[in-house]
């Protein structure tokens, strides 16, 4: 393969010389290339095996003929933020890492790319980066978590969220939360069950940028090695052929990404992210093909939260390509949408190899529910939508009277104080998007709702979101958002709010005048930050609807 023409000529000799500095040879600087990178980072699990991965990675890449340069963005812990003021970075993080890693690219000029992707944000920024450059490479996901042990039960961070609800109820005294703490994490990965994390992981693979079956190992698996090394050498094959993101994107690989995301009971945070990734590469999605997917497709894994299985227990069972087989032989996947590996869909998923006797994918033909794990309602309250897990409870309809909070913070005081009673509707608003800024998750809220055994009981609706951890009848990602005059900011403690599953509603009792005059009156909040990044993110950020992103809408 020829050289990068970026380091070649005469007037490139000074670029030469400061790249020899870092320790390139002659030969090194006359091949292909090509980025790693990654989300190292300290403060958190997730993502602690990056730089080991980024090793195995560049040396696929050698002894396939390219340079591998290592290149390291930021990263935020959703896990870690959750309920605080930090958790407003989370999703400001997506921004920022595809903002770094595109800028490093379009920078250096690089003929590839391969990142190395863990928690939450860094999967579908990764996914971002790689539209907007345009560049020949994969997404390569660094792997779940272990489940931890705790009194002979396997144990994940939900649980550790729901203890807390559990503790403050009385159930779990302080002793045992200490000892559940200890337990729920015993090494590098990131979080066991299918919550964002591995929802995105798997939705990239059916997307076509990430290749079948990279998602299975855990992060603490030897055979992450190999993965990484037939990354490395899959994207010097990938720059030889010029296979770039706009050959593989199209709307059937979208649907193919929500098809796998609803059949396997994914996170919400898939509607946020797949939004965003079919905006950069100019293809049309809305809130209604998430519905009109997941209407047909039917729940065919097992998986936490709302299940009983861990993304270890779907690796031990087969891995991704069960699920694409199931899904394929149902007739629910466009089975000729390209993959990185030159490959289509079906030829990927032909190769599945199922355990005998596995428990975590069923065949369609008896699946977990006949419709998906992914349901938009709208009403009164989300004239543009909002989006429930419908996999993640067993309410199907619930009216109550509204109990309204401004902020995450007095909502979770509320839950903890035992202010939230059976047939309540726990209202958080001035969360959203531009609000919040950040649309934080709701986790620590949700959690401790089921910690105290309110869970099949009470409804939340919020203008914010939800971790793929929660689970309850919970209504997030409201369009438009409180902060920009949507109705939420209209709504008073004793509103009678009604969420119904089978009408896709969510409305409040109040005639449409009766809305508009208490809107007339409405003055919106001062920001909550007015410099700093979530300053710049909160003036520039999108509605849910469109994916929150911060990029100008293309012509």
């Amino acid at each position: 393969m020829p050289a990068n023409p970026f380091l070649c000529g005469r007037d490139r000799a000074p670029a030469r010389a400061a790249l020899r500095a870092t320790g390139l040879s002659t030969e090194d600087l006359s091949r292909p290339m090509i980025g790693v990178a990654h989300s190292w980072i300290g403060t958190m699990p997730c993502n602690l095996n990056h730089r080991r991965l980024a090793e195995s990675v560049m040396r696929g890449v050698r002894d396939a003929g390219g340079t591998p340069l290592e290149i390291n963005t930021i990263a935020i812990s959703d896990v870690i933020t959750m309920g605080t003021e930090g958790m407003r970075t989370s999703l400001v993080s997506r921004e920022v890492i595809a903002d770094s890693i595109e800028l490093v690219g379009r920078g250096h000029a690089l003929d590839g790319l391969i990142t190395i992707a863990g928690c939450d944000k860094t999967l579908p920024a990764a996914a971002l980066a790689h539209v907007r450059l345009g560049l020949p490479g994969l997404v390569l996901y660094s792997g779940t978590m272990l489940p931890g042990r705790f009194r002979d039960a396997e144990v994940t961070l939900q649980d550790v969220f729901e203890a807390v609800g559990r503790n403050a109820a009385g159930e779990l005294d302080d002793t045992g939360l200490a000892e559940l703490e200890r337990a729920a994490c015993p090494g590098a990965g990131a979080c066991a069950g299918h919550y964002t994390a591995n929802t995105m992981a798997m939705a990239l693979e059916f997307l076509g940028l990430s290749p079948f079956g990279s998602m299975d190992p855990p992060a603490a698996d030897p055979r992450r090695t190999a993965v990484c090394e037939d990354a490395g050498a899959l994207v010097m094959r990938m720059v030889e052929q010029d296979l770039t993101p706009q050959k593989i994107l199209s709307p059937s690989a979208f649907h193919n990404a929500i098809t796998a995301g609803t059949a396997t009971g994914g996170s919400t945070n898939l509607v946020l992210h797949l939004l965003a990734i079919a905006r950069e590469a100019g293809i049309a999605l809305d809130l209604t093909d998430f519905d009109a997917i997941s209407s047909r497709t039917p729940v065919i894994a097992d998986l936490r939260p709302s299940g009983r299985f861990t993304a270890v227990d779907l690796d031990r069972a087969g891995g991704t390509r069960v699920v694409g087989r199931v899904l394929n032989e149902a007739g629910l996947l466009d089975a000729d949408a390209p993959t990185v590996t030159g490959r289509t869909v079906a030829e990927e998923v032909r190769e599945a190899r199922e355990t005998p006797g596995q428990q975590v994918v069923v065949p369609a033909g008896r699946a977990l529910s006949p419709t998906g794990g992914l349901l938009v309602l709208k009403g009164n309250l989300a004239p543009s939508g909002s989006v429930v897990k419908a996999s993640a409870t067993m309410t199907p309809r619930l009216t109550g009277p509204a109990v309204v909070f401004d902020r995450e913070e007095d909502a979770m005081a509320a839950v903890q104080a035992g202010r939230i009673r059976r047939g309540d509707v726990v209202v958080i608003r001035y969360e959203g998007p531009r609000g919040g800024p950040g649309m934080r998750e709701m986790l620590g809220v949700t959690a401790a709702l089921v910690g105290r055994g309110l869970g099949p009981h009470v409804g939340l609706v919020t203008d914010g979101r939800f971790s793929g951890a929660s689970r309850g009848l919970m209504a997030g990602h409201v369009a438009p958002e409180a902060a920009v005059g949507g109705p939420l900011a209209a709504l008073r403690d004793g509103d009678q709010v009604t969420i119904d599953l089978r009408r896709r509603e969510l409305s409040v009792a109040l005639s449409a005048s009766d809305l508009a005059d208490r809107l007339a009156a409405w003055t919106a909040p001062r920001p909550r930050y007015d410099s700093g990044v979530l300053g710049k993110y909160g003036s520039l950020v999108s509605c849910a609807s469109t994916g929150a992103v911060t990029t100008p809408v293309r012509a």
